[in-house]
């Protein structure tokens, strides 16, 4: 058995490395780090009044927060979605036409051909940090990050394994 349909004498799996993100139409510059895709089904317990067994069955899903880091810059594209959900003037209203977006998460292999891609549907911003903890005895790079919560993903079926040579 083969892990790859059209490049059958691949042996190793794609790098994780290799990745963009966009919304609104637009890639999204910079971003570093993209935490996992999750899901979970609640398992219901149940049994019928006759049995003193129990059973097994599937109850809600869950999805879990995805959060996205990228390097410190100029660039307010994290900065400016996190203000659709809030704002510091007080007689300012939440934009509920704009603040879900759907995003699309692309994983490219090592010529930077995308294989696969996932859209993630109705995110929001439910934590925005625009600074990380500052520390004048360390040398590194400012993150800054953006939690997004959403209703479910899945796959984009017609981004499909690519010819390799």
């Amino acid at each position: 058995m083969t892990m790859f349909s059209v490049n059958t004498h691949r042996l190793d799996p794609y790098k994780n490395f290799k990745f963009r993100v966009k919304w609104d139409g637009r890639y999204i510059a910079a971003v570093s780090t993209i935490s996992a895709l999750k899901r979970t089904t609640e398992s219901v317990q149940h049994r019928d009044g006759g049995s003193s067994t129990s059973r097994l069955s599937p109850g809600n899903t869950f999805f879990e927060p995805i959060t996205l880091q990228r390097g410190l810059s100029h660039d307010t594209e994290f900065e400016d979605w996190a203000n659709l959900v809030f704002n510091s003037s007080a007689d300012a209203a939440m934009s509920l036409a704009t603040y879900k977006k759907d995003i699309v998460i692309e994983l490219f292999n090592l010529q930077g051909t995308p294989v696969i891609s996932y859209r993630v549907y109705r995110c929001w911003v439910s934590e925005y940090q625009p600074l990380p903890e500052l520390d004048a005895n360390r040398s590194c790079i400012a993150f800054e990050k953006i939690v997004l919560q959403h209703e479910g993903w899945e796959r984009d079926k017609d981004v499909k394994e690519p010819v390799e040579p």
